[in-house]
């Protein structure tokens, strides 16, 4: 008896539970999160400094192999504030920059060095420098091209080798 009692019970309790529910609507997904951007650019300073180079390309030429080829690129300020240039990385380590590290004022001039180790290198020369700074251009980008030509093989020394 006590069993037919708890099953009464129990359908009893179920049967009020799903009436319960009728005529509720379920509660609303939770909404999308936003979408993700990519970071917004940083606001450019109108007053900022601004780069002038005299040419941004610099071919060599052909150059024998061996000595390093170097190039001084030359820029200007045409902006209102100093530019101060923080790094300056070639695109292998065969492309070496120097640049000035005190602060290029408005209307001054300066200048990156790029040095190209030849050595090893034969073939043609398609190298950059990444320049970044506080200018208006935040990051720029130098090029250097020209062609190395191989060294001549080694005269084999004749003058050792037995007569025959």
């Amino acid at each position: 008896m006590k069993k037919v009692i708890m099953s009464v019970l129990c359908l009893s309790m179920c049967i009020a539970a799903a009436r319960a529910q009728q005529g509720k609507t379920p509660p609303p997904p939770p909404p999308p999160p936003p979408p993700v951007t990519a970071q917004q650019p940083e606001a450019v300073d109108p007053d900022a400094g601004v780069f002038k180079f005299k040419e941004e390309t610099h071919n060599y030429g052909t150059v024998p192999e061996g000595p390093k080829a170097e190039y001084d690129f030359e820029f200007k300020n045409t902006g209102k504030k100093p530019i101060l240039i923080t790094e300056a990385h070639g695109s292998c380590g065969c492309t070496v920059p120097q640049w000035p590290h005190d602060p290029i004022l408005p209307g001054k001039k300066g200048t990156i060095h790029v040095s190209y180790n030849t050595e090893g290198r034969p073939g043609r020369i398609n190298k950059t420098v990444t320049i970044s700074s506080n200018a208006q251009q935040k990051s720029m980008v130098l090029n250097i091209t020209g062609d190395v030509t191989p060294k001549a093989p080694a005269a084999a020394n004749t003058a050792n080798e037995p007569k025959k």
